[in-house]
């Protein structure tokens, strides 16, 4: 039986579950494949991670990433220490040595992507990512392998377990935002500082990944619209349940003839959309292709061994070859795609779900609706509940497809009426 060598770096959670798995003594890998990924050593910074894992005496520990680099014997560099620097530093290193590299670092391949992609095909080699996006979820190899045929004409979803928790949570249980947070960072879904979650970051890195394979293009990632969850009001969750709405954080990639749109932002799908059923720390992502047609992949977003099965499904394509023939041969890795305009905010058209607070007298309607006509919106079911709220009532209201343009300049207008008596929210709609 061959092997492949693998040199694995950073042996937190996900490292800790490549390591179990290639050192399972009965692996499913040995019953099916005749070439295997062999764990040959490790590097981490820290020294107990020996200990802990109680290494057998075989495999090469070490706390310094270049020494295990420049291992000859080492065929594939594993790196899962996150972030930018110095994971960056370790993969081009790798690549230069004629490593090839498997990786789930989201942040880094949307950031540096085009870049590294580059150096690999430079010196030959390969760089395989199927955990960065989606856990456990094949999300990458769908889009690269599965979907070849197809002219992909949209990609969106569900790419971040902690905010679909929370979001969850205040939909299911009616729970404030700030309550649902704290459970989901007592239960280990959140982390402490929770910013790269619930203000849409990790998203928007998930999602410059999936545009960059699905339309095979290039794009500043800097262009991508970015809004979280955290100013999320339970009650535009209830006001928009009432109208046949369940909202979610979605990732959201539309290509047409000039620009792509990319964004991430809360967003309303009808209740019978098969995301509004994607509950919990659970990801999922439709992908709307030109043969294919709708279709959505479902499964674990992220946790140990989810993520960790498919960095070894990485490990795999290098030891059978797939990876060196995929990234010779597909444009989306070579470092020259065309580079194209993500399309600006005032560009997106949607619906539209706007909540206003106004005060409780005849007229408030007509002077809402006047503006709004007056900015080309059109208006499609309302709700008017006679409840006071701080001495207002909210006025809620669905448009029809709108730009979202004349929308921020109707409500600019409309907040200098003296019936409009606090804030308001607005939520896009995707049907």
């Amino acid at each position: 039986m061959k092997t492949l060598n693998v040199g694995l770096i950073g042996m937190g959670t996900v490292g800790t579950g490549v390591a179990k798995i290639l050192l399972e003594k009965d692996s499913p890998l040995l019953e099916k494949l005749d070439c295997v990924p062999v764990l040959k050593g490790i590097a981490d910074s820290n020294p107990d991670v020996k200990t802990r894992l109680d290494l057998p005496p075989h495999i090469l520990f070490t706390t310094d990433a270049k020494t295990l680099i420049s291992n000859p014997d080492i065929q594939v560099v594993v790196e899962l220490i996150g972030g930018l620097h110095p994971a960056k530093e370790i993969i081009t290193i790798a690549l230069e040595k004629g490593k090839d590299v498997v990786t789930a670092n989201k942040m880094l391949l949307a950031l540096h992507g085009s870049e590294l992609f580059g150096k690999a095909r430079e010196h030959g080699k390969s760089i395989s990512f199927e955990a960065s996006v989606g856990g456990g979820i094949p999300i990458i190899a769908a889009l690269r392998d599965g979907f070849i045929a197809n002219k992909i004409e949209a990609i969106f979803g569900i790419v971040n377990g902690t905010t679909n928790y929370i979001l969850t949570k205040m939909t299911k249980e009616n729970v404030k935002y700030q309550d649902a947070l704290a459970e989901a960072q007592r239960l280990g879904y959140a982390e402490k500082d929770p910013t790269m979650d619930v203000e849409g970051i990790d998203s928007s890195h998930k999602l410059a990944i999936l545009a960059r394979i699905g339309f095979g293009l290039d794009f500043d990632f800097k262009n991508i619209y970015r809004e979280g969850i955290s100013d999320v009001d339970l009650s535009d969750i209830g006001y928009a349940h009432e109208l046949g709405y369940t909202l979610k954080l979605l990732a959201i990639a539309k290509k047409t003839e000039n620009h792509i749109e990319l964004r991430v932002h809360p967003a309303l799908l009808p209740h019978d959309h098969p995301l509004s059923s994607v509950n919990g720390v659970f990801n999922a992502i439709c992908i709307s292709g030109s043969a294919v047609g709708e279709t959505m992949l479902y499964g674990r977003g992220a946790g140990q061994m989810p993520t960790a099965s498919a960095v070894v499904a990485d490990l795999v394509d290098v030891a059978l070859g797939r990876a060196g023939i995929t990234f010779k041969a597909m444009k989306a890795f070579s470092g020259h795609c065309e580079h194209v305009p993500i399309a600006d905010l005032q560009q997106f058209k949607t619906r539209y779900y706007v909540r206003f607070s106004v005060v409780d007298k005849p007229g408030v309607l007509a002077k809402i609706s006047g503006i709004l006509g007056k900015c080309e919106i059109s208006i499609a079911s309302v709700i008017q509940h006679k409840a006071k709220e701080n001495g207002s009532v909210p006025l809620v209201m669905m448009t029809h497809l709108a730009e979202e343009g004349n929308l921020q300049k109707a409500l600019t207008e409309i907040k200098q009426l003296d019936i409009i008596k606090d804030h308001t929210k607005f939520l896009r709609v995707e049907e």
